[in-house]
């Protein structure tokens, strides 16, 4: 018997807040370097690391802590999580040494790992199975306004105050979240949900699903990592305009985020396409006409429309076709997406010095052509017979999408 609907769409909210909170948590030190650089007596660089770190992390934890605990209920799992949160943030606030401010981002970054990989499971199990895209949808959402929203707060506030009052904010918010889990999420077994277990389980498609995460966000950030030098340098804005540019962009993947959202259920591939598709042609425009001032803003909010929602989409695509349990889907997923970053990052970096800042979006573009690719493959692989998984049965795979 399914709980009442005020106590799902309450946990709903506060799973979406926590969202809101990792991502925010993870990318906030962005637009504190200086700040806390200036503090802590260390280099910009150094400072920098606590978010090149932070997202190794959660590339290297995020397989095998889903897989040490996928028979423990979720109530428990997030309780913990949120608390771990709570806690190594507000440590964010009282340390004034580097070394512990580095050791309680990692903290943090460990449970945004498990985090990331029992959410969605835990959140589509609240409501109907044909419920699962706009479930997603609503936490995609939550975690993109991070970007729009929480950072540039909590980078103001900073800037207002000191850089430890935005993760006292944080703080606080995280328990908020805390209290609500802890107090209303039902202690039920993790495989007793319909999210647990993928509805059309594949493992070629599964597969397909990973590389598309892996190559599309290569392609991403191989050419934004650099994306104030592309501007600055050969589109001929001002370093005081970048922020401008970076809002279009973040408000575009906000958009994208909803606008996609309510095709999960109905085009849970097709949606998936569409996007990656978008986001090959705008990184495309962008390398060949960086010095076209109009056209580069809107390539950036194409950008940004599409690249948001392509997480979202492969989280949905994922309910769908893991071969096993959904969390160890989620984690790929998730050590996918940050190994993207980091190689995206790297392969700009060593672009930039023989060319310049649009070598990595020509070679962005084209790795994101071979993810369009393997989608375009996708339903050219046979179905397979109903099987049960986990007690239930599933519809063949070439089933309609």
């Amino acid at each position: 018997m399914q709980a009442p609907l005020w106590r799902r769409v309450s946990i709903l909210a506060a799973l979406a807040l926590s969202a809101f909170i990792f991502n925010t948590t993870e990318n906030l030190p962005i637009g504190l370097l200086s700040l806390i650089s200036d503090d802590l007596g260390v280099s910009l660089p150094s400072a920098g690391f606590l978010v090149t770190g932070y997202g190794l992390t959660v590339a290297v934890v995020s397989l095998p802590l889903a897989a040490v605990t996928q028979r423990i209920p979720r109530r428990y799992v997030l309780t913990a999580l949120l608390a771990i949160l709570v806690i190594s943030t507000l440590a964010s606030v009282l340390i004034a040494s580097y070394p512990l401010l580095f050791g309680a981002r990692v903290v943090t970054a460990i449970a945004q790992a498990l985090f990331w990989a029992v959410l969605g499971p835990t959140a589509v199990g609240l409501f109907p199975r044909e419920r699962r895209g706009r479930v997603i949808a609503v936490m995609s959402v939550c975690g993109s306004l991070a970007t729009v929203l929480g950072v540039p707060a909590g980078t103001w506030l900073a800037q207002h105050s000191s850089w430890q009052t935005p993760f006292l904010v944080i703080t606080l918010l995280g328990l908020v979240a805390l209290v609500i889990v802890a107090v209303l999420l039902p202690t039920t077994r993790p495989e007793e949900s319909h999210g647990a277990f993928g509805s059309h389980p594949d493992t070629w498609r599964f597969a397909i699903v990973i590389a598309t995460t892996v190559l599309s966000v290569t392609g991403m950030f191989a050419g934004f990592t650099y994306i104030t030098e592309f501007l600055t340098k050969l589109t001929g804005y001002t370093e005081a305009s970048v922020g401008g540019m970076l809002f279009v962009f973040g408000a575009a993947g906000t958009a994208g985020v909803v606008a996609v959202g309510p095709l999960l259920d109905r085009l849970p591939r097709g949606s998936l396409l569409l996007t990656v598709g978008l986001q090959g042609v705008s990184l495309l425009m962008l390398g060949l006409f960086p010095g076209n001032k109009i056209l580069v803003v809107v390539m950036l909010g194409l950008l940004g429309f599409s690249a948001a929602p392509v997480f979202m989409a492969t989280q949905a695509r994922i309910l769908r076709v893991a071969p096993g349990r959904t969390e160890i889907g989620f984690a790929a997923n998730s050590a996918g997406f940050n190994v993207g970053v980091a190689a995206g990052s790297l392969i700009g970096g060593l672009l930039l010095s023989p060319f310049d800042a649009r070598a990595g979006f020509l070679v962005g573009a084209a790795l994101t052509a071979l993810s369009v690719a393997l989608l375009l493959v996708d339903p050219l692989l046979p179905a397979r017979p109903e099987r049960l998984v986990g007690g239930e049965p599933t519809v063949p795979v070439g089933a309609a999408e």
